[in-house]
């Protein structure tokens, strides 16, 4: 029997695989995601024309540059509305009816399987728009250098790990408490500040959407490599933010499951 990454990547592949099947049943609701999508992109970047219309730039940002970390912005959304946030109502469900239980025996890690336990593909549509906007904000820059773009690549995906690491913390916190829903729309509102640069924040507030809700580690960060003010430093520190929220949520899931009682008991 295969182990480590081999296994894990088959078992990720084949809940992704049946979990699209489920959700591709309700075509008309699909169809509704993808109209809503384009809808929610096109309306974030009108009030940029109209801003920039009166002025060159924001907080040293040009037009196409904060356009590029409101398709990041949009990506962040997309990828957790996708994968991320429909599982954090599936395990507190799990948790209060005991359902749990029955993840747990599966031969398979549980956090990989809780965290892929429903995908919901209606948020796709928010994805591609997602990248429309990139594609066309990088278009309206200077073209960026290879360097500049391995480095938004791994930026990148620190980001999406720091953003899971929280949200993971956060379903983690279902074990104790029973209703997680207001912490849900709390970190859903924090994390909307990620539509702007972070220098147009005062410094604690860029400290915070780094390290504390790691938003802008997944928009302003790889729009700074993209536009070639990155350096090796930036590129270290996101990897290390990443690292280590994959770290504490590791931790975490596992404080969590130890204060489990299943159902039976």
């Amino acid at each position: 029997m295969r182990s480590g990454p081999v296994r894990w990547a088959q078992v990720a592949a084949g809940l992704v695989r049946v979990s699209l099947s489920a959700a591709m049943q309700y075509r008309a609701d699909f169809v509704m995601d993808a109209v809503t999508g384009v809808v929610r992109a096109v309306a974030a970047v009108v009030p940029l024309v109209l801003l920039f219309d009166h002025r060159d730039t924001v907080a040293g940002w040009t037009e196409g540059e904060v356009t590029l970390v409101v398709g990041l912005f949009f990506l962040m959304q997309g990828l957790l509305s996708v994968l991320v946030e429909p599982n954090l109502g599936e395990i507190v469900e799990a948790i209060r009816t005991g359902s749990l239980d029955f993840v747990l025996l599966k031969p398979a890690d549980a956090q990989l399987l809780v965290s892929l336990r429903r995908v919901d593909p209606g948020p796709v549509w928010t994805l591609l728009a997602a990248l429309g906007l990139v594609a066309w904000s990088v278009a309206r820059m200077p073209p960026p250098s290879p360097a500049d773009v391995a480095a938004a690549a791994v930026l990148l995906l620190a980001g999406m790990a720091a953003m899971y690491g929280l949200w993971l913390m956060a379903i983690c916190a279902s074990f104790w408490f029973v209703r997680v829903d207001n912490l849900r729309f709390l970190l859903w509102a924090v994390t909307d500040a990620g539509r702007w640069p972070l220098d147009v924040f005062a410094r604690w507030v860029q400290v915070g959407l780094l390290v504390v809700v790691p938003v802008g580690l997944l928009t302003t960060f790889p729009a700074m490599a993209l536009r070639g003010t990155w350096t090796g430093g930036t590129v270290a520190f996101g990897v290390g933010v990443g690292l280590a929220f994959l770290a504490v949520s590791r931790a975490a899931w596992r404080a969590a499951l130890a204060s489990y009682t299943s159902a039976s008991s």
